[in-house]
């Protein structure tokens, strides 16, 4: 395997999700780990990471890993801890967030195949500003000299920028090459095995306990559930909560997509208790903390009647790092997710979270090995405070309608428009402002309606999506037309980063 140690960088799985494309295990480890455990390790990625290595205390790995053999590639932060180590001097550089062009010297086994001015993704304030000795510059972009170095005799590189985003345009070759020509390690792994191991593994937990799974109708809960399904067969016990803050008709729609797949599914109705917790409740990471204790205070009533011990859910390794600090502890909390940083401290159902290590793409992927519809696979993401987040401020029943009408006619205009899928996400936010509009020569004081459609793999960097203007239009003069309580609609041209896919 390949290890990749991990500095805190919100991306770190992404690194080891791409070395995974490429036929090789990888598993993560915290930057204090210890060399021993290193050693069925062909080859080290050190991760990115929010710390500074320009200050006096920053995070470093054990002095003993650098006397190891095998190669080691390190970026970002983890490029500038490995300069650091070789006697590079570092500095506080001009800031450099989102796409930059590489200018590649010389021969590197790094960026072989890799053309020259090759678009890379750029995240940081500090730079290598002298070569340590034994190395050469490999690469430079028009803000920083050295964007890239290398050792051969010692197997060690560095590059300044994420060639494990979807919008290094490289990335995914310049990981292949580390791979294959630098470590030169066995290729042994596939989502396939993935499937085989994940089952033995949900056995080994459960045994012949009852678990039960909230679905909600997206890929995520779905295809964790299938998963389970498979292991677990009628000890499976599967709950749909409606919370009141579903998208319009979803309900309908989730139970008529599951009933086909042979999983035991009750529907609970649970509306009025979610928008009486929420009433007047402002703040995003509050909002997030109520449903997801009554989310968990549902399923602990659900399965106390059927004796279970398990809790399923369908979290995603972006999940974890938005909402804790990553394995290493040093991830920035970005914001709580229901079922990671929503959940209580105390509860009574352990968690079998079967696709924590994954990403959405990895996640459909399976889902279509495990022979599931497109219908399920091809769903955009939906949060699982749902509405309850894309309505900024406090969220009340008639929000709620006014909302999931407008998400609907975006959704109908969609589905006519984006017929090869270019749209990773899209939905509408219901922002807490009014604005003056004239209709029919009367006046209106109205709210306003923000539409957001990004193009992503994974959900860990988007862009947005330049919609032809002439739809964009369409989708705002049907809402604006068909909604009284709606009389302006804006377009949200933020990426990721520094913005997120939702607004809360």
């Amino acid at each position: 395997m390949i290890a990749v140690i991990d500095f805190g960088s919100q991306t770190t799985q992404l690194i080891a999700r791409k070395i995974r494309e490429w036929g090789v295990f990888a598993e993560i480890f915290p930057f204090h780990v210890h060399p021993e455990d290193l050693k069925d390790a062909q080859g080290i990625v050190l991760s990115g990471g929010p710390e500074s290595a320009v200050q006096t205390q920053y995070p470093q790995v054990r002095k003993e890993i650098w006397d190891l053999s095998v190669p080691i590639l390190g970026i970002c932060y983890g490029f500038q801890s490995l300069a650091l180590h070789y006697g590079a001097v570092l500095g506080k550089s001009k800031r450099e967030y989102g796409s930059a062009k590489l200018k590649i010297f010389g021969s590197s086994p790094l960026f072989a195949d890799i053309r020259d001015d090759t678009v890379v993704w750029m995240s940081h304030e500090d730079s290598v500003e002298t070569l340590p000795e034994g190395f050469d510059t490999i690469a430079s972009t028009a803000s920083i000299p050295i964007a890239g170095i290398q050792s051969l005799s010692r197997k060690r590189y560095g590059i300044q920028f994420h060639p494990e985003v979807f919008h290094t345009e490289a990335g995914f070759q310049i990981i292949g090459n580390f791979v294959e020509k630098i470590v030169k390690a066995d290729k042994d792994w596939s989502l396939s095995n993935f499937i085989e191991m994940e089952i033995e593994r949900i056995k080994a937990i459960a045994g012949k306990d009852t678990v039960v799974a909230g679905i909600s109708g997206g890929v995520d809960s779905t295809v964790a559930s299938v998963l389970a399904h498979q292991a677990l067969g009628k000890n499976l016990h599967c709950f749909f909560v409606d919370h009141g803050l579903l998208r319009k008709n979803e309900r309908e729609e989730v139970v008529e997509l599951l009933s086909g797949l042979g999983i035991q599914l009750e529907v609970l109705d649970r509306k009025a208790l979610f928008l009486d917790a929420l009433k007047g409740v402002e703040d995003p990471e509050e909002k997030r903390k109520i449903i997801g204790k009554l989310f968990i205070d549902t399923f602990e009533a659900s399965a106390k009647k059927v004796q279970a011990k398990f809790l399923l859910q369908g979290t995603l390794y972006p999940d974890v790092i938005e909402s804790s600090g990553g394995v290493s502890g040093l991830a920035v909390k970005i914001k709580s997710h229901h079922n990671v940083g929503g959940l209580p401290e105390k509860m009574n159902l352990k968690l079998l979270e079967p696709l924590k290590m994954l990403f959405k793409d990895e996640v459909r992927l399976i889902g279509k090995k495990l022979g599931l519809p497109d219908p399920f696979i091809l769903r955009h993401p939906f949060p699982g405070p749902g509405l309850g987040i894309r309505i900024i401020g406090a969220v009340d029943g008639k929000k709620v309608e006014v909302l999931q009408n407008a998400d609907a006619i975006l959704r109908e205009e969609l589905a006519k428009y984006d017929v090869d899928h270019q749209v990773w996400q899209g939905f509408v936010v219901l922002l807490p402002i009014r604005s003056v509009g004239v209709m029919g020569d009367q006046r209106t004081y109205q709210c306003v309606a923000a539409v957001r459609l990004v193009e992503a793999v994974d959900g860990m960097t988007a862009r947005w999506h330049k919609m032809p203007h002439e739809v964009l239009e369409h989708i705002s003069n049907r809402i604006t037309n068909e909604i009284i309580e709606i009389n302006r609609v804006v377009y949200d041209i933020t990426s990721k980063p520094p913005g997120t896919i939702e607004w809360e």
